[in-house]
């Protein structure tokens, strides 16, 4: 026969220092992490603004806060539209680039102290 506290007792006992069981891993988080990572790398900042909301809304339909995913919308929207202006000012120049080059002709020439090559 056992008693409550020998060691073949039917229900185990936690002692004071015995870890709590792990609890279950918040939705969305480690998208958030994932996202919030990717909106710091220049040309990955649009996925990581992506992960991110959706990262938020898992975590919002779980009633779980997410700041890692908050931090990656708010990086990778600032991000996505610092990339989207240096598209816009590199194609501008690209542009005006081919224009001079059509006036100018092919060869090498200087112009205003620059000089441009064009074939």
């Amino acid at each position: 026969m056992s008693t409550p506290d020998s060691p073949h007792s039917a229900t185990p006992y936690a002692g004071p220092n015995t870890p709590a069981p792990a609890s279950a891993p918040a939705p969305g988080r480690g998208l958030g992490i994932a996202g919030f990572i990717l909106s710091l790398l220049g040309p990955l900042t649009v996925l990581g603004l992506i992960l991110s909301i959706v990262a938020l809304i898992q975590s919002r339909r779980a009633g779980r806060p997410n700041g890692f995913a908050i931090a990656g919308i708010v990086i990778g929207a600032l991000g996505t539209l610092i990339l989207i202006g240096l598209i816009i000012i590199g194609a501008v120049a690209a542009g005006q680039l081919a224009e001079t080059c059509q006036q100018l002709g092919p060869g090498t020439h200087v112009k205003d102290g620059i000089t441009y090559t064009c074939s």
